[in-house]
């Protein structure tokens, strides 16, 4: 099992602390962001983990040079899905991926890598709780889902509250079958949308990568929702990272 780490965004709404670096070399309870992703990783085996930057890379090389590195030289001008895609030569077997902006605890990886599902996606199911503290962060730019018997049958920000079983954490498992299904349906969307919109997004390049998995799902594509009530927090404002100076570690 290899991980895969999409950090190539700046992070312009936690400056100043991406003022000269990558957003995950905030500090959280005496270590960086991207050293608590590192550890929960490392805790269950996964020592093969490649980082896929932009804004900053250097700063990441040089701090890091045990891990993998694909360049999003493109970043300013791309998204999430894009950016994930630098690293599709090493989608050749089982992989997890993660946003590098996020905290969460090894044991959301311990319970994704025994998932036997080919796509399965870490749920908050105790996601309302920390929106309670995020006056800058609306609920209406969760990544939240729907499910029905251990399936995600819709993922997508303008999903209700009411409607929603939990926010995506933005960490998802794929087994080789279901990394070959995930390039699959990426080099489908982009043949037909590339440079044109797609889904909510502008055009193919802006996607997220929560517009191809769902439209894996409208495709007949099983994604699976493997549940956490806590243990991650999102660091997308100022406010983010406060609450999770006084909350995490």
């Amino acid at each position: 099992m290899r991980a895969i780490i999409i950090g190539a965004g700046r992070g312009i709404r936690l400056m100043p602390s991406t003022a000269d670096v990558p957003k995950c070399f905030a500090e959280v309870g005496g270590q960086r962001i991207l050293d608590w992703t590192l550890d929960a990783f490392r805790q269950n085996g996964i020592e093969t983990i490649a980082f896929i930057g932009g804004y900053r890379i250097e700063k990441v090389r040089e701090a890091y040079p045990q891990l993998t590195f694909r360049h999003n030289a493109d970043w300013e001008r791309n998204n999430i899905l894009a950016s994930l895609f630098h690293a599709e030569d090493l989608m050749d077997g089982p992989f997890i991926c993660c946003y590098s902006d996020i905290l969460f605890t090894p044991g959301i990886v311990r319970e994704l890598v025994a998932s036997e599902a080919d796509i399965a996606l870490s749920v908050d199911t105790a996601w309302l709780s920390r929106y309670a503290h995020r006056a800058q962060h609306p609920t209406d730019d969760a990544e939240k889902v729907t499910v029905a018997n251990g399936t995600i049958t819709r993922i997508h920000r303008a999903i209700p509250e009411s409607d929603a079983h939990g926010e995506y954490t933005g960490v998802a498992k794929f087994s080789a079958r279901g990394a070959a299904l995930l390039r699959r349906h990426y080099r489908r969307c982009r043949e037909l949308y590339a440079g044109r919109p797609f889904r909510e997004a502008a055009a193919f390049e802006k996607a997220y990568l929560i517009h191809l998995l769902q439209d894996m799902i409208e495709a007949g594509e099983r994604l699976a929702h493997v549940d956490t009530p806590g243990g991650y927090i999102e660091i997308d404002t100022q406010e983010d990272f406060e609450y999770a100076r006084r909350t995490w570690g």
